[in-house]
């Protein structure tokens, strides 16, 4: 049952991603072009899920265990550091110069696209360097 609610919710993300655009780094890109040819409309996309995530994650912290039975597994750290900082501007940059991010990348990669399986690719790579660095 937890494997099917899973491939469930996966496909219900993917398929959201595709319908709202979030899949094309084109449309990505114009969103975050301000000066240029922006696109507000991701805005919305993105002011959607902020809510759905803010109402689902207070009802969340109320609970001990999940729908499934499962232990809820919050986060528990809540202080802003360096490498949180690092992680959002690596993340940011990867953003604004593919348009993509790892949701999407995980959509185009399974649709074949190159782009995604590229993406994907150098995102595996960066988390071996991780790995690596942090293991030093």
């Amino acid at each position: 049952m937890t494997i099917a609610l899973s491939l469930l919710s996966g496909l219900t993300f993917g398929f959201g991603l595709i319908i709202s655009g979030m899949t094309n780094p084109t449309k990505v890109l114009n969103f975050l072009d301000l000066a240029g040819t922006w696109d507000p409309s991701l805005a919305l996309v993105m002011g959607g899920a902020i809510a759905i995530g803010f109402v689902a994650f207070s009802a969340a912290g109320k609970r001990q265990r999940s729908f499934l039975d499962l232990p809820m597994q919050m986060p528990t750290v809540r202080q802003i550091d360096r490498r949180l900082i690092g992680g959002s501007l690596t993340f940011g940059v990867g953003w604004g110069l593919a348009g993509i991010c790892p949701g999407p990348a995980l959509v185009l990669a399974g649709a074949g696209i190159p782009q995604g399986l590229l993406f994907v690719g150098a995102m595996l790579v960066g988390m071996k360097i991780f790995e690596f660095i942090e293991d030093r």
